[in-house]
């Protein structure tokens, strides 16, 4: 099963090859990863996607933990939670297709963020599923290039206030 991890570390030089290093070593593979300053400047959530079953997530929390630099693990994956990915398509744009692209962009409410006589370069938020959706739909056009983030995910805030 695919799992979210977000992990608060240290923000300091070193930390990024430490965990990866982690995973690396006991066979396990991440299938995206993301890592940014938070609001505090000495801190950087990572946002790991990796896969296993409940025991092999277990240990990499506990491994995960017992590092030096990290601040908390949280597997957000049973929790309710907003996840996204960013993505940037390069698709060919004839004239011919330019009003048809235009029309898919705006029904998924991409945006076009560079524009040449031959191409058009889109900008895409959503689930995986929504990019996934949206580089079909301009695959008959022919996708030139294409960026994907991985996923970005925090937790939901409660909803009774508390």
């Amino acid at each position: 099963m695919r799992h979210t991890i977000s992990v608060l570390v240290d923000n300091e030089f070193g930390v990024l090859s430490r965990i990866a290093s982690l995973f690396s070593g006991r066979g396990f593979n991440i299938e995206s990863l993301c890592v940014a300053e938070t609001l505090d400047p000495k801190v950087s959530r990572m946002t790991i996607v990796t896969s296993g079953d409940d025991q092999v997530i277990e240990q990499i929390t506990k491994q995960l933990n017992k590092l030096i630099n990290v601040i908390k693990v949280s597997d957000l994956t049973a929790e309710e939670h907003i996840e996204r990915e960013l993505a940037m398509i390069k698709v060919n744009a004839n004239a011919d297709d330019r009003a048809e692209i235009l029309s898919t962009i705006d029904i998924f409410r991409g945006k076009v963020v560079d524009v040449s006589p031959t191409t058009y370069t889109i900008e895409m938020t959503g689930d995986a599923e929504k990019v996934n959706a949206i580089t079909e739909l301009l695959r008959p056009f022919g996708i030139k290039e294409i960026v994907r983030t991985g996923k970005i995910a925090m937790a939901r805030s409660p909803k009774s206030g508390k």
